[in-house]
């Protein structure tokens, strides 16, 4: 008798494949047979690779809002802040006055070892004009990499130098994905993870390193508008922070058996040590694998605001013509059980308006605005109540401080004020101002008697921008928003003098969110307070 059951569930199972298999010939028969009447038939030229590349986009459009198609030309572009590096000649750039200013130069790279300097302006790459109205992102990264060991001809401008010519050898340029690392104070260490890479595990490891030998016992490590990455990459590092044998994630489909992520026997480099990450509405995907997983075994306290909610795996396809599908293949579960992936029934248009319902019913700004239905309650190892289906609810809730974005302020950064101001400023005065402030320590001293926000004031009046304000707006909304405005312009001519990393030491002290975590990372008894509710 069991026998006869088992040849009768494997039978049944082999019509429904047959069945499945004749739906999809029947539909990839109705397509061929569309595509050659339009071919063939239509009224007039049409170009068929621009309409079956939109054909791919709408199929993959009625299944859920991450399964994408990337054209050929934008395959390698998607793909290389996830692998870790770039073909190129090391700088960073931004436009300006349809003008390519060099804002970073790479140590040790291409451009640094011929003698380019952060301020040169690109005139010319080979023999073609670098400058005018067509120049834009496309057209430098275009012009500027290529193939590995090929050369190219960089004409620069250079103030009080005049015009310099370079021949560049292109190689291979790391893209960090931890932006910067640095001691808040004798024992509180601060990393902030931009995206999950390839080399994350190998950066992270060697910031926590660099901060343990400044005395590191504690990190806050900042995950805030991370869009996330590779699920390896997420998993490599959660098995830094906790011990071996823990379930870190696992990933299940209608077409894929659950496959489980278990930390190895591996020390990790801060398995111990007071632990908190900080996450926003822009926190997603490998982000939240890892503030999940750190949340569900106790390692650490989570502060911000809840995460975007995307608990989807996307696996992907290469196709003949060097395109690519993202094609999604299973959900991903977190510890407790949970699968953080918000709806996505009512279509990708709604879905993506997600941010705008949460502001626009008070989400940001009261943690009293969210709720959660009893069917998505799951409890972490210690029995604490947490939720899924939309995102990791953090421990410690933080508000949008929306009173530090007057209308001035965002006149300001609408209209790339702050940038153009410190670029301007950085390039007109640097060797100047590294001479007489060689350090970071030295420009944060001197800030005071600097006078730069009235420069910036007239600059930003000679840009038709001035501020709005009127009576019914409190006096102490204005100064928090103008000690924010000023702080930014510190903060940006501080990273185009010193770095990247400048520029959050300088705004540190007006983030709400850091500031909460280390008024938590420092009380022990709150810490442990909350990890054992």
């Amino acid at each position: 008798m069991k026998k006869i059951f088992i040849v009768a569930i494997s039978l049944c199972f082999s019509l429904n494949a047959i069945a499945q298999n004749a739906d999809l010939k029947s539909a990839s028969n109705k397509m061929v047979k569309l595509m050659w009447m339009i071919e063939n038939a239509y009224v007039d030229s049409t170009d068929i690779g621009k309409i079956t590349e939109e054909g791919i986009k709408a199929m993959l459009k009625e299944l859920d809002p991450h399964s994408t198609y990337i054209p050929k030309s934008d395959v390698q572009k998607m793909n290389e802040p996830l692998q870790g590096n770039i073909i190129g000649i090391g700088v960073t750039f931004q436009i300006l006055n349809d003008t390519i200013h060099v804002i970073d130069v790479v140590a040790d790279g291409p451009a640094d070892k011929v003698g380019m300097y952060p301020g040169d302006k690109i005139l010319k790459v080979n023999d073609t004009i670098a400058t005018g109205k067509e120049i834009n992102n496309d057209w430098v990264t275009t012009h500027l990499r290529g193939k590995k060991g090929t050369k190219v001809r960089i004409v620069v401008e250079r103030n009080g130098k005049g015009e310099l010519t370079f021949e560049i050898i292109r190689d291979k340029i790391p893209l960090n994905s931890i932006d910067t690392w640095f001691m808040i104070d004798k024992e509180i260490g601060y990393v902030s993870l931009r995206r999950f890479a390839q080399t994350s595990r190998d950066e992270l490891v060697a910031a926590i390193d660099s901060l343990k030998q400044q005395g590191m016992k504690k990190l806050i490590f900042d995950l805030r508008s991370n869009g996330g990455g590779y699920l390896d990459a997420a998993f490599k590092i959660c098995e830094e922070f906790l011990p071996k044998d823990k379930l870190v994630v696992y990933t299940e489909g209608l077409h894929q058996s659950r496959q489980e992520f278990v930390t190895s026997s591996n020390k990790g480099v801060f398995e111990k040590g007071a632990l908190v990450i900080l996450t926003d509405e822009y926190t997603a995907s490998a982000s939240e694998i890892t503030s999940g997983a750190v949340q569900d075994w106790e390692r650490g306290v989570i502060v911000g605001r809840r995460t975007f909610g995307k608990g989807l795996v996307q696996r992907p396809i290469n196709l003949d013509d060097g395109s690519q599908v993202r094609l999604t293949t299973a959900r991903y579960y977190i510890p407790s059980g949970r699968c953080i992936q918000k709806p996505y029934a009512d279509g990708t248009e709604e879905y993506y308006k997600d941010y705008q319902k949460r502001y626009s019913h008070g989400e940001m700004v009261s943690i009293d605005s969210i709720s959660f239905p009893d069917s998505l309650k799951y409890q972490t190892m210690n029995g604490r109540t947490v939720y899924g289906g939309g995102g990791i609810m953090p421990d410690i809730f933080v508000p949008m401080d929306t009173t530090k974005a007057s209308s001035y302020f965002v006149d300001l950064r609408s209209k790339n004020i702050f940038n153009d101001f410190s670029i301007n400023f950085v390039e007109s005065k640097r060797e100047e101002l590294l001479k007489e402030l060689p350090k970071f320590e030295d420009f944060d001293k001197a800030w005071p008697t600097m006078n730069i926000m009235q420069e910036f004031t007239k600059f930003a009046e000679e840009k038709g921008i001035t501020p709005k304000e009127n009576d019914t707006i409190a006096q102490e909304i204005i100064d928090k928003s103008n000690l924010h405005i000023e702080l930014t312009v510190k903060g940006f001519i501080a990273r185009n003098l010193y770095g990247t990393k400048f520029y959050y030491k300088t705004i540190q002290n007006n983030d709400e969110t850091l500031q909460k975590a280390i008024e938590l990372i420092r009380d022990e008894k709150q810490y442990k307070k909350i990890l054992k509710n």
